[in-house]
């Protein structure tokens, strides 16, 4: 609370004297009316302090024997209307329902052990206004709702056998997430070309927290920013010529931005080098290597592919003297589970496993920390169209439920594939090739934004496309 320059008229008592402002409320009040409602919110505060204390007895209480419940009473007399026939289906359902109960109040004691928190500091600070005592408000009423709410557990019972057959059913949201078919350009399509409103031929994207989208435009030579929203992007990167001076680029394929010093780490292809870019200044990582796909670890690891010796290659960040570690590949050309033939984009998930887009094997490898060799994770059964096949695989992304995100190139679509399913399901594209918003052209690089919207890089349409998430 703010004291005002002026006099203004108090809300309480409607005259004019030198008065202080709430930033709850947005109301004036003189020194006297001020005190007063000051102790109405304390009283609130006390209120909201009542009622957290009952809700954490009553959830203490059905903690304490959660038996009592009526999915319990059901499950039991279920049982004796069946006679022994059910007993051990009996004691099955009630094992997991007595397993499941420990988690959701677990969750719940989570939500209202912060809450305490907050309540806790808001009585230390001794600052808060309407705003605050609402936000604690409501947060209790949700989780009281949650409390009282059994939706999430449910029997389900079948009544065409002679003896009723129940089972338990835990509500879930699904894990598999799905996106509208029809995309948003969000960076160009304009047809090929070199103004700010085009690309040429993109390949790599990065997608940063504020959901700015960072291209390599390949045959631009150069790098490109699109804020989000924008019409047209800016040239952070090269777009001096297609050379192989410090503040050139030749065809590169990929980008990333180092969260650490928000510098653009490139695989500047065409000139055999990973360079880096922090304003306007370059500094060459790795030299002499065919480079095509990056990836950064959150463990300050840094990871390059290399289609001339068919490898993935690891370094620490900041130590690019020596020659790195390979971490995918490395036994030459083939086909073999220790073998790569033309890696393009990788991934590395929290776990530092590899995952490589192995495009001339037509297969997406995924290689575990210090293995000797990988695993087919998706694709793997030839060049081709079917539901278990790709065809030159590009970009590869996974999700935190450990699914499979592939730019599947030459088959114009974005497939997911499940690890240890034998095929994969088309989520994006396959439609044909083509440039409407619900059709793909050689899709190359993929991202997510935080969101988990679904970037593509519509290589031969010129354009990066958005794939908004369906709640």
């Amino acid at each position: 609370m703010a004291m005002a320059n002026n006099k203004t008229q108090c809300s309480t008592c409607n005259k004019e004297k030198i008065t202080y402002s709430c930033k709850g409320c947005s109301k004036d009040f003189c020194l006297i009316h001020l005190t007063e409602h000051q102790q109405i919110l304390n009283e609130e505060l006390n209120h909201i302090t009542h009622e957290y204390n009952e809700f954490k007895q009553r959830i203490n209480e059905q903690k304490q024997n959660p038996q009592n419940g009526l999915l319990i009473n059901q499950i039991d007399q279920w049982e004796r209307n069946s006679i022994e026939e059910i007993q051990q289906k009996a004691k099955d359902y009630r094992k997991i329902v007595i397993e499941y109960l420990p988690t959701f109040f677990n969750n719940i004691e989570m939500k209202f052990n912060d809450l305490n928190e907050q309540i806790k500091q808001i009585h230390a600070e001794n600052d808060f206004n309407e705003i605050n005592l609402n936000y604690l408000k409501n947060q209790l009423t949700e989780i009281t709702k949650e409390l009282n709410n059994s939706s999430n557990l449910s029997i389900q019972q079948e009544s065409q056998s002679f003896i009723n057959e129940i089972s338990i059913i835990l509500e879930k949201k699904s894990k598999f997430n799905k996106w509208k078919q029809n995309a948003i350009t969000v960076a160009a399509g304009n047809r090929c070309g070199q103004k700010l409103n085009q690309l040429n031929l993109p390949d790599g994207i990065f997608i940063d927290k504020n959901k700015n989208i960072f291209i390599a435009d390949c045959d631009n030579d150069r790098i490109v920013e699109w804020k989000c929203n924008a019409k047209q992007g800016q040239i952070i990167a090269g777009g001096n010529g297609q050379g192989n001076r410090m503040d050139q680029l030749c065809l590169p394929t990929d980008v990333i931005v180092d969260q650490q010093d928000h510098s653009i780490i490139i695989a500047d292809r065409g000139n055999k080098r990973v360079i880096r870019w922090l304003n306007q200044n370059q500094q060459i990582l790795i030299n002499h290597i065919c480079c095509y796909g990056l990836a950064m670890d959150k463990y300050g690891f840094f990871y390059v592919t290399n289609t001339e010796k068919d490898e993935v290659r690891r370094w620490k960040m900041s130590e690019y003297n020596n020659e790195g570690i390979v971490v995918a590949g490395g036994h030459g050309r083939g086909d073999q589970l220790n073998q790569l033939n033309y890696p393009n984009f990788i991934f590395v998930d929290e776990e530092q496993s590899v995952y490589v887009s192995d495009r001339n094997n037509d297969r997406v490898m995924k290689w575990k920390k210090d293995a000797k060799e990988g695993k087919i994770a998706a694709g793997g059964n030839g060049y081709g169209a079917n539901l278990n096949q790709l065809f030159h695989p590009q970009g590869v992304i996974v999700d935190d439920l450990g699914q499979i995100y592939v730019a599947d190139c030459w088959n114009d679509r974005v497939m997911r594939w499940c690890e240890g399913k034998g095929e994969g399901e088309i989520v994006i594209g396959g439609n044909g090739k083509g440039n409407q918003s619900n059709q793909l052209n050689r899709p190359c690089g993929l991202s997510f934004d935080d969101e988990g919207n679904l970037y593509v890089v519509d290589c031969f349409n010129h354009r990066t496309e958005k794939f908004e998430t369906i709640l």
